[in-house]
């Protein structure tokens, strides 16, 4: 229940890498994850190249500002990938693609649930996440994928970054859950 309590989207990073020995430690996290009929099925990139992830992010925000209808969001996600300076990756250190190998059914809502095992395991670690759903879109392009040698059948479901955090961000609190006793 701790690290539920205090797992926030870290949106600021220090330079220090993440490790390939701790993104396989996340990445075992992730699979320990409920399936639909066990099927598990996920699969998984990461880059740990800072530089790297933000030459994605810069080509990521400009491909949404050319196709809006691909944003989602309405004029408030225009106005933040407008903003001098943003990074869609926020400059992390590593990024983790969740990936559904295929359109079974329930493949996306696995992929899901082993992403949030994932950025509750790094906040374990004090590791700050962020899952981007902005980046999806273009992650999920034909030619991106090429060029990440990811299987065109592939669909990335949750792209997360990771870094240890400048600082952990406060809580913004919850509302009441809605609950209808049936």
């Amino acid at each position: 229940m701790n690290v539920l309590r205090k797992r926030r989207a870290v949106r600021d990073y220090k330079d220090n890498p993440i490790s390939r020995e701790v993104i396989e430690h996340l990445i075992g996290a992730a699979i320990l994850a409920p399936s639909a009929v066990n099927l598990q099925p996920w699969a998984f990139a990461a880059l740990l190249d800072a530089q790297r992830i933000d030459s994605y992010a810069e080509r990521a925000r400009r491909w949404l500002l050319d196709n809006p209808a691909e944003i989602g969001f309405g004029d408030e996600a225009r106005e933040i990938l407008e903003k001098p300076g943003f990074s869609i990756f926020y400059h992390a250190p590593a990024l983790v693609l969740v990936m559904a190998q295929n359109p079974v059914r329930q493949a996306i809502e696995d992929c899901c649930l082993a992403a949030e095992n994932l950025m509750l395991a790094a906040r374990d670690e004090e590791i700050g996440s962020c899952w981007i759903g902005f980046a999806r879109p273009w992650l999920n392009l034909p030619s991106t994928k090429k060029e990440l040698g990811l299987a065109q059948e592939y669909c990335v479901v949750a792209p997360v970054v990771l870094g240890y955090p400048a600082a952990w961000p406060e809580s913004h609190g919850r509302k009441r859950p809605e609950i209808h006793w049936l």
